[in-house]
């Protein structure tokens, strides 16, 4: 939370965009997380869905006045529900060059 002139401002989260596709036999989650280091992320896998949380820290240098600021900076969480029940032990996540790509093993129905 953050104080100025006796005001509170609860800390904002912004929302990453995200593909989510499936095939047959798996579901593949792609975030865009450009300009976040890989030890700024955590990823929270459950049976039919995902969390992605983090913070993006952009360096600024002193005394820069910025014209326009359209890159998101601060705490960000993405939330969602995956389109099938996936096996949470055998999960691939690969991030290279920005971009988180988690890669889901569905399990069938009558398997279950």
């Amino acid at each position: 939370v953050a104080v100025q002139s006796g005001v509170r401002f609860a800390q904002t989260f912004w929302r990453p965009p995200a593909d989510v596709c499936e095939c047959e036999s798996t579901i593949v989650v792609t975030v865009d997380l450009a300009g976040i280091d890989q030890d700024d992320l955590d990823v929270v896998v459950f049976e039919d869905a995902l969390i992605v949380e983090g913070r993006r820290r952009l360096p600024a240098d002193p005394g820069v006045v910025f014209h326009v600021a359209g890159i998101r900076q601060g705490p960000f969480r993405l939330e969602l529900g995956l389109p099938g029940i996936i096996d949470q032990e055998r999960v691939d996540a690969r991030y290279d060059q920005g971009l988180l790509r988690i890669t889901f093993l569905k399990i069938r129905a009558n398997a279950r």
